[in-house]
């Protein structure tokens, strides 16, 4: 266990429209904004995503199951950004609904907007963190320097 003490920072209101990619524009915001690391809630609907639904064995590095969302669900999740050198490295965990089923997943990337998806994002100020890659561990790790 590691942990660093910091404050909120800028707090950012993000609309996203029907369509459009999570990822790719919540990382351009990052960028011109100059976030370094924060965190933030989503709430709304996605599209399409490619996630990760577990390891196939509980062993490091991790196996990943993917799997693919291709029908409109309902979004509420939770996550954090932080930086691998220039690259804003998202990390987010979401409960994606569809007709009363649920699939709870780390929503990986090719994430479409179904109608709107909101996000409040909270800039984490006093800490400095990056998510490079853990070569143990088979992903970007959240790292305090």
């Amino acid at each position: 266990m590691d942990y660093r003490t910091g404050s909120i920072g800028r707090v950012l209101m993000i609309r996203f429209d029907h369509g459009e990619d999570f990822h790719e524009g919540l990382k351009e915001i990052v960028k011109k904004e100059n976030i370094k690391s924060a965190w933030f809630q989503i709430l709304g609907g996605l599209g399409q995503a490619k996630v990760v639904t577990g390891p196939e064995e509980p062993v490091m590095p991790p196996i990943p199951v993917w799997r693919d969302v291709d029908e409109a669900r309902e979004a509420l999740g939770s996550g954090s950004v932080h930086m691998d050198g220039n690259e804003p490295i998202i990390h987010l965990h979401a409960a994606l609904g569809h007709h009363g089923d649920t699939l709870t997943a780390c929503v990986r990337k090719n994430t479409k907007i179904y109608l709107i998806l909101e996000v409040m994002l909270f800039e984490l100020d006093g800490m400095k963190t990056s998510r490079p890659w853990y070569e143990k561990g088979g992903f970007n790790r959240l790292t305090f320097s």
